[in-house]
């Protein structure tokens, strides 16, 4: 089972919008949507990572069941667009249409 977040940018486990889903586990470059998002875990903004190391959308997508846990109404719009839009890399969360057994647990205040 693979457990997941969803960044405001439609991140999934860190894999930031990109050109390709193809990659295994792997060093990320933090997107400064992402960092912003993660600051309230430091002491200040110049303390957070600007990398980290993420199991790639390749290797996420070979799990037998993924749960994405989904929070807060400021994530509903790209909720939306990993779920009904087109699946592309510029939006990672997308590529989680093509899964045969996801479950998604969203707590954004409106219907999807």
């Amino acid at each position: 089972m693979q457990l997941l977040g969803l960044g405001l940018n439609g991140h999934i486990g860190f894999n930031e919008p990109d050109g390709e889903f193809e990659k295994l586990t792997h060093v990320v470059q933090l997107k400064d949507s992402t960092i912003e998002a993660n600051k309230w875990f430091f002491q200040k903004i110049a303390d957070v990572p600007r990398q980290a190391i993420s199991m790639g959308i390749k290797s996420i997508m070979q799990a037998k069941h993924i749960l994405l846990i989904v929070n807060g109404p400021e994530k509903l719009s790209i909720l939306r667009e990993c779920l009904l839009g087109p699946v592309t890399p510029h939006v990672p969360g997308s590529i989680l249409q093509l899964h045969s057994n996801l479950t998604v647990l969203y707590s954004c205040g409106q219907e999807l």
